[in-house]
């Protein structure tokens, strides 16, 4: 008998990590995440977070994430706090 096993797929050259909100403003919906593994700071725009209801994140909460090209440098998708 096959087993079958439902793997979850990402968009095109999308990577999982982990980050510290440096920042994030509830009125303009945007903010900064402190990457983990030491790179650059990483853009949050709240349609990119996760969950029902208001969406928005915490100084210091600790967060996951995929990131992804964006015009200005690397955005964050696909954010859940952790």
């Amino acid at each position: 008998m096959p087993i079958t096993v439902d793997v979850e797929k990402s968009g095109d050259n999308m990577s999982k990590a982990t980050g510290t909100v440096k920042w994030f403003n509830e009125e303009k919906g945007f903010g900064f995440i402190t990457q983990d593994n030491g790179g650059a700071d990483v853009f949050v725009h709240f349609r990119a977070i996760t969950g029902d209801g208001f969406k928005t994140l915490a100084e210091g909460q600790k967060v996951s994430y995929e990131t992804e090209q964006g015009p200005k440098g690397l955005q964050a998708a696909n954010v859940e706090a952790i």
